[in-house]
């Protein structure tokens, strides 16, 4: 476990025991690398993830799939597929805006969820399926965390509940993708500000910043 989930105020009856990597690992997602994934903020109109002292951690959203959703199984189906595409990139992403500074947090600092919004996008008024089509990104999400219909539950119980999440699921965009949805989650507020007083409180990294970060690697 991360040095800060173990020193923060999570009860004991509620604590993973698990290793988040072990589930990465079995799921397959790609973790990428430092030079892949640790970029320069240099022109960017908006952040990748932004850390608040108080502990959170937003993560921007990420559009994919192939367009317009509509109540089909088979196009629900694909855009189940693009959610779970979506968090492997989200947790690729929360990875390495934990531990580019050498702070001494990962994803095993993660405490739990806080909010996810998923837009969906199809023209049709009368479209009913946003929720199904979220799904696949939230249940993707609670695989790496914890959750009861992520793929280590059994019958509907996890051994945690750590990537449950408030959530908001809505359909009628237009867009030429099929979802883009983002999270909150919560770190603890020590880990928060050890990484905003080395590096900054945005990922990607000011230029400044993202030489620092370099000589640590």
């Amino acid at each position: 476990m991360g040095k800060f989930y173990e020193n923060s105020i999570v009860p004991k009856e509620m604590r993973r025991d698990y290793d988040v990597y072990d589930r990465i690992n079995k799921l397959g997602i790609p973790m990428g690398s430092f030079d892949e994934d640790v970029k320069s903020l240099a022109g960017a109109g908006i952040a990748g993830a932004v850390f608040h002292e108080s502990g959170l951690v937003y993560l921007s959203g990420l559009g994919l799939g192939p367009g317009n959703m509509y109540d089909d199984p088979d196009r629900i189906k694909e855009g189940q597929k693009a959610g779970r595409e979506i968090t492997d990139s989200m947790v690729r992403r929360l990875h390495w805006a934990l531990t580019c500074g050498k702070e001494g947090g990962d994803l095993n600092d993660v405490l739990y969820t806080v909010k996810a919004l998923g837009m969906v996008v199809s023209t049709d008024v009368h479209f009913f399926g946003a929720p199904a089509v979220v799904n696949g990104f939230s249940a993707r999400w609670q695989s790496v965390f914890g959750g009861g219909i992520g793929e280590f539950a059994k019958d509907g119980t996890d051994q945690n509940y750590s990537g449950v999440h408030a959530r908001s699921a809505i359909g009628g965009f237009t867009g030429r993708f099929a979802l883009e949805p983002e999270i909150i989650v919560a770190i603890s507020p020590e880990l928060a500000r050890a990484i905003i007083s080395n590096r900054g409180w945005v990922f990607p990294l000011p230029p400044a910043q993202l030489e620092k970060v370099r000589k640590l690697t």
